[in-house]
């Protein structure tokens, strides 16, 4: 036996405490964020200013895609980090110049809290080992095997 099917996968490596952490998350979104999303489809009239439709569309998108996130935590954590990154930047963009104009912003403790749990619930050692060391997909098609003479047993 060689040495790689002795050792268990990365995902292995994950915690169930840490699965079941990421599925919470992936909850909240379905439920908190959906519930806001939907209600605001449903009981929208009128014409939709189309920045507000898009943040919307984001937000009932992200809801229901968050629904695989309980049954495959690991295969959607893409989400997380779009999640961890479309917060981070509006709290460092956006917030900034509001705060300094004198707006209070009601989102800012919410888009913080986000940040902080995406940060805990993210496992990052598998972030590393899949993402960043792992090699990456194919850019090109699948060679053809060798069918020649030689190689045939």
């Amino acid at each position: 036996m060689n040495e790689t099917a002795k050792q268990p996968m990365v995902s292995e490596k994950v915690s169930t405490f840490r699965l079941y952490l990421m599925r919470f998350l992936y909850l909240l979104n379905f439920v908190l964020v959906g519930f806001g999303a939907w209600a605001e489809f449903i009981s929208h009239q009128g014409e939709w200013d189309p920045l507000r439709g898009v943040a919307f569309s984001f937000w009932a998108a992200l809801s229901v895609l968050s629904d695989l996130g309980l049954r495959y935590p690991l295969k959607m954590l893409p989400l997380l980090f779009m999640q961890l990154f479309y917060k981070s930047v509006w709290l460092i963009a956006v917030a900034p110049p509001l705060w300094s104009a004198g707006r209070s912003i009601g989102f800012t403790e919410g888009m913080l809290i986000g940040v902080v749990l995406d940060l805990i619930v993210i496992p990052w050692p598998y972030v590393l080992a899949t993402y960043v060391k792992k090699r990456g997909d194919r850019w090109g098609r699948v060679p053809k095997p060798d069918l020649s003479e030689e190689t045939r047993i």
